[in-house]
């Protein structure tokens, strides 16, 4: 059985619909646990994000995909609180050669987007792990915004705050398809 954990911040609840439609994907693969772990405010103290007990899951899992929304061109504060935190496993190279993946969410069409994906492969590649990249062509729905690197989400932003979070149906079924890939190949990859 391979084992994909997938954790992520989510501030207006679009990043969390994303991290959900990944692990419905993931769970499509037989023999795949997938588990979300969802960051929080609550857990950062004195500007440090803390959770020993999520940081000593992680390392047993076989895939990290990560998940932020993009805000002013990069990771959410609560996101890279979390990076920070797991200096401690970069120093011992605990994931190295695990699988990694990555999405993001943000406002407008761009919104630098990018940045944020390159900015968890960074991430991923200081860990030495793996990256998995998109691997769906920008076509009927699926890929919309053209990223390969990693899926990307978009939602004009209700200033509002009166209509209920929902993702496009071309976001939520690529951040499905991402989430088959990745439970695809590290099934391939554990054996």
């Amino acid at each position: 059985m391979s084992s994909i954990a997938i954790v992520y911040f989510s501030g207006t609840g679009h990043t969390h619909l994303m991290a959900e439609a990944f692990a419905e994907g993931a769970n499509k693969i037989a023999d795949t646990k997938v588990q979300l772990f969802r960051i929080t405010g609550e857990e950062i103290h004195n500007g440090r994000w803390r959770n020993e007990k999520v940081l000593e899951s992680l390392n047993q899992y076989d895939a990290i995909v990560f998940g932020s929304p993009t805000y002013m061109g990069g990771v959410a504060a609560q996101f890279k609180a979390f990076v920070d935190a797991a200096s401690g496993i970069w120093f011992q190279q605990l994931w190295k050669d695990k699988l990694a993946g990555g999405f993001t969410h943000s406002g407008s069409p761009s919104g630098d987007k990018q940045g944020t994906l390159l900015y968890l492969a960074i991430n991923a590649a200081q860990h030495s792990m793996i990256w998995v990249g998109a691997g769906e062509m920008n076509q009927n729905g699926v890929n919309r915004l053209g990223s390969y690197m990693g899926v990307m989400g978009q939602a004009v932003p209700d200033l509002s705050g009166t209509k209920a979070v929902e993702l496009d149906a071309g976001d939520r079924l690529s951040a499905e398809l991402y989430g088959e890939r990745i439970a695809q190949i590290s099934k391939r990859w554990k054996n």
